[in-house]
């Protein structure tokens, strides 16, 4: 593990600058999804309880290093309120004079904003310098920012190395649902791994084949390995180039000891929209005139079965175009079987990237999985076998 969380930390009349991420969807002013925002309010109120002070920095948008009043984070202040239950007073910028003064005047039980990290073009630099001017308002640094801890910025990486540092809630949950999926899991381990294009997730694979018992592949992405096979997927989405390379892989699988595990039976339509006539084919019959949509009945039983064999699960991309009806049926089946696993305390089931998030909730299955991530960009290099510069800085 490496890391601190709040509870190694004595934050009783500490100052605690907390990176976030709350680059939420804003409307006319108005926050229009305030989950993220939902996700950090452990750690500010467990600062609160403490009798820390909670000083928040964040990004928002892509200023470019301009100050764009649209992109100001003052517009979240009701939202964040709301969330919290306290005052939340704003400071005008993250670093200088108008920063140190909302600090010095930021009572007991208030949160302190400060202005969009990204505001200074230093930030995305990883400046040193910027990192030193933010150092001078915390006493202990907490970062609650997975989802930016790919990135080595200023507010993510340089000003974890210039003060005590800790996760926070939402990221030690973070750290602890990937260590208990990739890092040291109960065998065996069992991936899903779906999406449009295999040259997109050649590294994942590569790291996945070293890891994992079982690795489902679905969605476009099987149909590259169909074709690599020798069968023909007809009109289907697939990379002819990549075929090469996805024959290495099944290669290098069967080297590692890793089973690979490709639709049986597959559902083919003509038209890539909803509700469009469709027919159940074995995977090598699939018509010339038809494109492959969504796994098959057999293999969505083949793979539900995998799934009672397994004791951890990862899931990234769905099994079909799960965006058109009724190509969303294997997606669907899997993850609500994944999800009575869960809950009968037989599967812990790990899940991340937008795609996934989004089919997960779409079939109901989403609340019953051990952990959601929605860290996106950090979910998959973490899976990649990739260091965080944003957690490694937590270790130092």
């Amino acid at each position: 593990m490496g890391w601190k969380t709040l509870d190694d930390m004595d934050l009783q009349g500490k100052r605690v600058l907390v990176r976030v991420d709350i680059n939420v969807p804003v409307l006319d002013g108005a926050v229009t999804d305030d989950t993220r925002i939902q996700r950090i309010v452990p750690t500010v109120r467990d600062i609160l309880a403490a009798g820390g002070k909670p000083i928040l920095l964040a990004h928002f948008g892509r200023p470019g290093g301009e100050r764009r009043q649209n992109l100001s984070l003052k517009q979240l202040v009701p939202a964040l309120e709301a969330a919290f239950g306290t005052k939340v007073r704003f400071g005008e910028d993250c670093v200088g004079y108008e920063a140190e003064i909302a600090a010095a005047n930021q009572g007991d039980g208030e949160v302190l904003l400060l202005e969009n990290t990204r505001f200074h073009a230093e930030e995305t630099q990883n400046s040193m310098t910027l990192a030193e001017g933010m150092a001078k308002m915390g006493d202990i640094y907490c970062n609650d920012a997975f989802s930016a801890a790919h990135r080595a910025h200023s507010s993510t990486e340089a000003l974890a190395r210039l003060l005590p540092s800790c996760a926070g809630r939402l990221m030690q949950a973070e750290l602890s649902a990937l260590e208990a999926a990739l890092g040291n899991p109960q065998r065996p381990v069992t991936a899903v791994v779906g999406g449009a294009k295999v040259s997109t997730k050649l590294d994942l694979l590569g790291n996945l084949i070293e890891k994992v018992d079982n690795l489902i592949i679905g969605g476009g992405m099987a149909n590259t390995f169909l074709l690599a096979k020798g069968l023909d997927v007809g009109k289907s989405l697939a990379e002819h180039a990549m075929t090469d390379t996805a024959a290495e892989v099944m290669a290098k699988a069967d080297k590692a000891g890793c089973r690979i595990v490709l639709p049986s039976d597959v559902v083919v339509a003509e038209k890539f929209e909803a509700h469009a006539p469709h027919k159940v084919v074995p995977a090598n019959k699939c018509p010339a005139d038809s494109m492959i949509l969504d796994a098959g009945p057999d293999s969505v039983a083949a793979i539900c079965t995998i799934f009672e064999q397994s004791k951890t699960l990862i899931w990234n991309g769905p099994l079909g175009a799960f965006e058109l009806e009724p190509f969303d049926a294997a997606t669907n089946a899997a993850a609500l079987k994944a999800a009575e696993l869960t809950q009968a305390g037989k599967l812990v089931s790990v899940a991340g990237g937008g795609d996934t998030v989004a089919a997960l909730n779409a079939s109901g299955a989403a609340q019953d999985f051990t952990y959601i991530s929605t860290a996106g960009g950090a979910f998959l290099e973490w899976m990649e076998g990739k260091t965080l510069p944003g957690v490694a800085a937590l270790a130092q």
